[in-house]
């Protein structure tokens, strides 16, 4: 234990102390327990006690040198009646708000800061300083090589926006680990932030619709999609730089290609027909709750896609224009500071990779054969994303 050996600040906590605790007893001696917010002072009682004993685990658990003011709840009551901690006044003034009625909702406050639960009591400090983890309010479910790594980059720069690092794939391959699992793989949120994650295999999973509405029905999605054609092109160029004895990419897309005919059951072929995942999302959510990105549009404006973003998710539009560099390099979008004039952030190595070069003939039947699924698309979404 630490004694302040000043004699101004002593006098100052003792001044503070009579005013507060009238309780205590004449010739109590001040000591000072650490420094800075921790820093805490305890009401060392003249000994012995009036019952004629001496009672110090009231300061201090045997053999914990921790003063009692931080220590857990059971010590609660002996604290009470035992001791005052005098915490700095940034400290002091958080503490008097979180003890102090909250006032009605304040109508100018932005509506992600209103939570209707203003005449509930304050979560501990610790909660408020550190939030709490809690289940998605957004789920990014596809589509793998649309860009969702992209979208998950840019929009966690907003100050309202936390997000998991990894894709959990809690909805396709650990499901059986249930909730509480996934909600700690979450990071810690207040109150007036959204939690998301991305998973991209959760837009071509069957069960995953239907298992994130049975987690809530208010799960906000977003679908980042892309010429399927394109796409399918990445996602082999991606395969092949893992596995480079990889069968040639018309081997794989085509069951026989000089009569047109297109092996759907290949994932990056499959993954392509939106339609027909989208037919089984609509099941269990309504368009209005799913937001579709142009992967397109997310290289050559991220900013105006970024924009409808935060729209969907109700959020004030602050990740703008000039938080975006495009790094002409890679071809992509990189991320800086508005305010910094350093380097800029650029995605991984693997976004902007050159794709393999692909026979004309074979991205033509490509894009015949996805063509009606595309119009489709376009018809269930109302928008046309000119994939030809």
């Amino acid at each position: 234990m630490i004694t302040e050996s000043s004699g101004a600040l002593k006098q100052d906590v003792a001044s503070q102390v009579s005013s507060k605790r009238p309780d205590a007893s004449p010739g109590a001696e001040l000591r000072r327990w650490g420094s800075g917010f921790l820093g805490c002072w305890e009401i060392q009682p003249p000994a012995p006690w009036s019952d004629g004993s001496t009672d110090p685990s009231v300061f201090l658990k045997s053999g914990d040198p921790t003063p009692s003011c931080l220590q857990a709840d059971g010590a609660k009551r002996r604290l009470q009646k035992s001791m005052s901690c005098l915490f700095p006044p940034d400290a002091r003034r958080s503490s008097a708000a979180d003890e102090a009625p909250h006032p009605q909702a304040d109508p100018r406050r932005p509506a992600a800061a209103r939570t209707g639960r203003e005449n509930t009591p304050s979560p501990p400090m610790s909660h408020l300083k550190f939030g709490n983890k809690k289940l998605p309010n957004a789920i990014i479910v596809g589509v793998k090589k649309g860009g969702t790594r992209a979208v998950l980059e840019f929009i966690r720069i907003h100050p309202d926006v936390r997000a998991a690092g990894t894709e959990t794939h809690f909805f396709d391959r650990n499901y059986d680990r249930g909730l509480e699992w996934y909600r700690g793989l979450m990071p810690r949120t207040l109150e007036s932030q959204i939690t998301m994650e991305k998973t991209p295999s959760y837009f071509v999973t069957k069960e995953a619709p239907r298992r994130i509405s049975a987690m809530s029905q208010e799960t906000k999605l977003i679908v980042v999609v892309r010429d399927p054609v394109t796409r399918a092109i990445s996602d082999y160029t991606q395969t092949l730089s893992k596995t480079p004895d990889l069968p040639s990419f018309q081997d794989l897309a085509f069951r026989n290609q000089s009569l047109g005919i297109v092996d759907v059951s290949w994932n990056a072929i499959r993954i392509g027909l939106y339609a027909l995942h989208l037919e089984n999302w609509l099941r269990y959510f309504p368009l209005a709750q799913i937001h579709f990105v142009s992967g397109e549009r997310l290289i050559t404006d991220p900013a105006g896609e970024l924009a409808r973003v935060q729209d969907f998710l109700g959020l004030k539009r602050i990740v703008t224009d000039k938080h975006f560099y495009f790094n002409r390099t890679k071809g992509f979008p990189c991320l800086k500071k508005p305010e910094s004039s350093g380097s800029p952030r650029c995605l991984g190595k693997s976004k902007g990779r050159t794709h393999v070069q692909i026979d004309g003939d074979a991205i033509e039947q490509l894009r015949d054969f996805y063509r009606p699924y595309n119009v489709k698309f376009y018809e269930m979404v109302g928008h046309d994303f000119k994939w030809e």
